[in-house]
């Protein structure tokens, strides 16, 4: 065996790091130990970087900036996407048909859509096909009325999770809302302010799978 993999061997999974450093970070996915804490809403982090890229969503910073039209964007990866626009670039090639796509959320989207087997993905009362097994059990929620997520302030009932949280902020004030530095609106959820925020940087981040239509949202 290596004696530089046995030094920084992770005794949980055998992972070998390059370092000290790095496997301490490792032991965290298994600890789920989350040092680093924002200090205006208390979100906590794993990793130091993940929290500067966080913090630009509460001081609207954006300091990577496209060299084409000047657009800016609040994480490297988020201007590395958007080049992709101007130079057409689809590094994510489906496995099955060879198709590509600019992001890999495109790809994934495509592969369960196109080539998973959706026996799984069915709505067993309308069926309606879903991408996920995920999504088709929230779904069901709206045939059997189940609401699984309660309030602990008072009576009401959620079939979503995300429809609690939004409950609890804008009835309880308990959360945290997240307001577009821009036009001051604000969102419940982080997706919401996510999707918003693509609007005012005139991002197009969605490509239609059948043609080359970009959209906002989908």
């Amino acid at each position: 065996m290596n004696n530089h993999c046995s030094r920084y061997k992770c005794s949980e999974c055998g992972k070998c790091c390059r370092g000290k450093g790095e496997l301490s970070v490792h032991r965290r996915s298994h600890s789920g130990e989350k040092p680093f804490q924002c200090s205006v809403c208390g979100r906590r982090f794993k990793m130091a970087g993940h929290l500067t890229d966080h913090s630009r969503i509460h001081t609207g910073e954006k300091p990577y900036k496209c060299r084409v039209c000047e657009k800016a964007f609040s994480r490297s990866g988020e201007l590395t996407v958007h080049m992709r626009v101007h130079t057409g670039d689809k590094p994510h090639k489906c496995s099955v048909c060879d198709k590509c796509f600019s992001q890999s959320s495109s790809l994934q989207k495509h592969e369960q859509r196109k080539h998973s087997d959706v026996s799984s993905h069915l709505c067993s009362f309308c069926g309606k096909q879903f991408m996920t097994v995920r999504d088709v059990k929230s779904h069901v929620r709206v045939h059997t009325g189940a609401k699984p997520f309660s309030c602990k302030h008072c009576s009401e009932e959620f079939g979503r999770l995300e429809q609690l949280n939004s409950h609890l902020l804008m009835s309880h004030n308990e959360g945290t809302w997240f307001t577009c530095h821009i036009c001051l609106k604000k969102f419940a959820l982080k997706g919401g302010l996510k999707q918003h925020m693509l609007r005012h940087e005139g991002v197009k981040a969605y490509v239609c799978d059948e043609c080359p239509k970009r959209l906002y949202s989908i």
